[in-house]
């Protein structure tokens, strides 16, 4: 183990990322449901608190992935995998950083454009729709560099 790597561990970055990761998913995802929720509803009183919780949401859920993404990325530090495995944390990077780009985007546009109560327009629901798929996307292809490569996982040498 690189000294880097005792100093990044000694600091606990490294065990961030898997931790971090799941509240931009679960912000996003309640986010959208929200904001299209508030879109439908019949009734001004209950859309203008749906549209306020999603904005919320939406704004949290994009300050969470650009922490998530910066854990990642300090995760990257002296790691040393094969390279299937690098290629596919090339993706999952990639991945990482165009949604959290255009979550903050669209959380800008959400949260500065509008006022927090008024209906979202359906342009923003469908990128913001697209955006989602391309979010679950992202934990897809980083589940798959733990469980198919193993990346981040340490392993217990047996006792001899």
């Amino acid at each position: 183990m690189g000294e880097r790597q005792r100093a990044v561990e000694s600091v606990g970055v490294t065990p961030w990322h898997p931790m971090v990761v799941h509240f931009p998913l679960a912000l996003v995802v309640t986010a959208a449901a929200l904001l299209l929720a508030a879109r439908l509803v019949p009734r001004d009183s209950h859309a203008g608190i749906l549209a306020t919780v999603g904005t919320w949401n939406l704004c949290l859920g994009a300050l969470a992935a650009l922490f998530a993404l910066g854990t990642g990325l300090v995760g990257l530090i002296d790691l040393h995998v094969g390279p299937d495995a690098r290629r596919s944390i090339s993706m999952h990077a990639a991945w990482a950083l165009f949604t959290s780009l255009s979550l903050l985007l669209l959380a800008v546009w959400r949260g500065a454009g509008n006022g927090l109560a008024s209906r979202p327009s359906w342009l923003l629901l469908i990128i913001l729709l697209a955006t989602t798929g391309a979010l679950i996307f992202t934990g897809y292809r980083g589940g798959q560099n733990v469980y198919r490569y193993g990346v981040g996982v340490s392993q217990v040498r047996a006792a001899q």
